[in-house]
């Protein structure tokens, strides 16, 4: 049975525990006030840039080497993680479903490619000895537009020379602050139905100056850009609402356990002095006979 000292030090722990969670949940909810702007700032931009292009090219096909739908036989998988874990079943979804894409290409005899951004997703990977193409790590709390551009620039090249046929990028959106969503997006070649679907302006006889080649050359591989800087914006915005909900979480349970052990403490207490108060009145008793 635990005596009076143990109980005392396992609520100061768990005192202490709940001080971290609660400045921990604290500094998460900052950080996701300035995550949640940015990404909403971004949302319109990325979706007219879609709008756009679908527009420009729903008449027919360009010809544009980013649009091409070439035989498929790399398939590149591109994996949206973070760099710090405490944030509940964030990372793992991400990485479920991750696998499942995988594992379901590979079913279809493609040779599988993998990009990861976050230590999380690079860690993983290589506890499973998984070869990856690439790693972005330490983008997490501190996102700027250049990363996304080194991350589009790589993926387009990699595109133009042929090295994948397809790349498919994994993140998480953000719904609210207490739901997410695992999201699996064709990052190229855009696909027929995105340039005729719902994002495509009403059909309109647009005259190019320069020539619509020279100007989707310009647009494309910065869409490519905008779209994985706003599935990282999504993510990051994802990833602090996790760890805040998880921390919140955490010092909810530490109050109930504080609860629990104060409730033990005073029960063994009053336990102790009960049985010395008896030890007394025996000594009394037996002074009497």
């Amino acid at each position: 049975m635990a005596t009076l000292r143990d109980i005392k030090r396992r609520i100061t722990a768990v005192k202490s525990t709940k001080q971290i969670t609660k400045a921990m949940k604290m500094v998460a909810a900052a950080k996701l006030r300035r995550a949640q702007l940015s990404m909403i700032n971004m949302r319109p931009y990325a979706d007219k840039m879609n709008s756009v292009i679908a527009s420009m090219t729903a008449e027919g096909d360009s010809g544009h080497p980013l649009l091409a739908q070439r035989p498929r036989k790399k398939i590149e998988v591109l994996v949206l993680t973070s760099d710090r874990g405490l944030c509940s079943a964030f990372n793992s979804n991400i990485l479920k479903a991750a696998e499942r894409l995988i594992a379901e290409r590979k079913s279809e005899n493609f040779n599988i490619s993998i990009s990861v951004v976050g230590k999380k997703a690079s860690d993983y990977f290589k506890r499973r000895k998984v070869e990856m193409r690439n790693v972005w790590a330490g983008l997490s709390g501190k996102l700027v537009y250049s990363e996304a551009q080194e991350i589009g620039k790589n993926i387009v090249e990699s595109y133009l020379n042929e090295t994948v046929d397809e790349v498919f990028i994994i993140y998480n959106k953000f719904l609210t602050v207490m739901s997410q969503e695992v999201t699996v997006r064709k990052l190229l070649p855009m696909s027929p139905e995105e340039r005729t679907g719902k994002e495509a302006e009403p059909s309109t006889l647009y005259i190019f100056e320069p020539s619509q080649k020279e100007i989707l050359n310009q647009l494309l591989p910065k869409n490519v850009e905008v779209q994985i800087y706003r599935a990282l914006l999504e993510s990051q915005a994802s990833e602090e609402a996790a760890r805040m909900t998880a921390m919140e979480n955490a010092t909810k349970n530490a109050d109930e356990m504080i609860g629990r052990l104060t409730l033990q403490y005073n029960k063994a207490r009053q336990a102790s002095i009960t049985k010395e108060l008896m030890d007394i009145v025996g000594g009394v008793e037996a002074l009497k006979d």
